[in-house]
């Protein structure tokens, strides 16, 4: 099993109630976003460019999803830019206007996350291995694309993975 699968395998072990899956839909998402929008305050010059934090940050994370498995990288990178402009506007409204929204989406977004870990049972993965919130925007991903009836091979992977793991 590939170093990808493998993490996706110990992410799902952490994630088999289907309320849980569902809260991650919305909890994650958020919780990046959030963190995107006060990024997006931070400006700076780049190859004569007027870039933010939140643009070299998106890069780095999506070359390493990439880098991981290109196919879910490339389907985030999609999500990220949808994201990245949307942060990048709610950016533009002012400073106490991109704190308010980073506070609603990132506190919502946990609020989501422990709610969901509350019916599982169970800690978040990360808990245990902080890569694993790098992992965490992947696997939703993946979910999507496994849904739609990509990457079936991957889907069979973590599946097996996930009931070793538990």
């Amino acid at each position: 099993m590939s170093f990808f699968a493998q993490q996706l395998a110990t992410y799902a072990a952490y994630h088999r109630d289907t309320r849980n899956r569902a809260t991650h839909f919305v909890g994650i998402p958020a919780i990046v976003f959030s963190l995107l929008v006060p990024l997006a305050l931070w400006r700076f010059p780049l190859f004569r460019l007027d870039a933010s934090a939140a643009w070299v940050i998106a890069i780095v994370a999506v070359a390493g999803w990439i880098a991981l498995d290109v196919t879910i990288g490339l389907a985030m990178a999609v999500v990220m830019l949808a994201m990245l402009l949307i942060a990048e506007w709610v950016a533009g409204f002012g400073t106490t206007t991109a704190w308010v929204v980073f506070a609603i989406f990132f506190v919502g977004g946990w609020i989501f996350q422990f709610v969901g870990h509350a019916w599982e049972g169970r800690r978040p993965a990360f808990a245990d291995n902080l890569f694993q919130a790098f992992i965490g925007p992947m696997f939703i991903m993946a979910e999507a694309l496994m849904a739609l009836g990509l990457k079936q091979d991957l889907k069979a992977v973590i599946e097996r993975g996930s009931a070793e793991a538990a």
